[in-house]
């Protein structure tokens, strides 16, 4: 078992080139683990973490439904967003400037074959990041992600989950709201739940501005103890 993730932070790319670069990379783990079992082989399949942020945009998730977009083409138009139809689970939501956004593309035959608990670790990293600044999150039962105020009126989303898997190989997964423009979440029912607001790290902890890359090191921390692995 191989349980060492290569960690590879993209900086700003656009949405499409980053999906089809996690099919790239999602295709070649599959197909190696194809050819080991035709083969009778036991090459090492390899794991990643991408790490990146996306331009405004706007993505439904296979069981989604589209009427939880609420803008037509011109008024995506002029937000300056895009917006996609994708393979992963879960409904609408929306990426973009000031949101960390991983996509772990992870053989869980390295770690676990349990498609719950992997989503659980993820989640988990989240909920010990957040409590690193003081904030108490969980997670909404029936409701993926991590959230604050959870059982109040308040109930507010900070990080969305959405993740794809085949052969226990995953792709897609988590964006966590740092210093995000909030206004963009208007624009949609998120997540296809009704009457639940959104919020972001800077607008909890009352500042203008939080340091993303101290973040990102929070949750690879995490990750790294969930998942008993080696980031290299």
């Amino acid at each position: 078992m191989n349980k060492k993730i290569q960690l590879q932070d993209l900086g700003k790319r656009d949405y499409k080139s980053t999906w089809e670069y996690q099919e790239e990379i999602f295709k070649d783990i599959v197909d190696l683990k194809i050819k080991n079992r035709r083969e009778e082989l036991d090459q090492p399949t390899p794991n990643y973490l991408l790490f990146v942020e996306h331009p405004h945009v706007y993505t439904l998730g296979k069981s989604g439904d589209l009427e939880n977009l609420l803008l037509n083409e011109k008024q995506l138009e002029a937000k300056g967003a895009t917006f996609y139809k994708i393979n992963r689970g879960g409904d609408i939501t929306y990426h973009g400037p000031g949101q960390i956004v991983g996509y772990p593309i992870l053989d869980l035959e390295n770690f676990f074959t349990d498609i719950h608990k992997y989503l659980r670790f993820l989640e988990e990293s989240i909920i010990l990041t957040l409590a690193e600044y003081g904030l108490e999150s969980g997670r909404s039962e029936g409701e993926t992600g991590v959230w604050l105020g959870v059982g109040t009126p308040f109930a507010r989303k900070i990080c969305a989950m959405g993740v794809r898997a085949s052969r226990w190989v995953t792709m897609h997964g988590f964006a966590l709201n740092v210093n995000v423009d909030l206004g963009y979440f208007d624009n949609i029912i998120p997540c296809g739940i009704r009457g639940k607001g959104v919020t972001s790290l800077n607008v909890e902890l009352g500042v203008e501005k939080v340091d993303e890359e101290e973040v990102k090191a929070k949750i690879i921390k995490h990750l790294k103890q969930l998942f008993e692995a080696e980031f290299v």
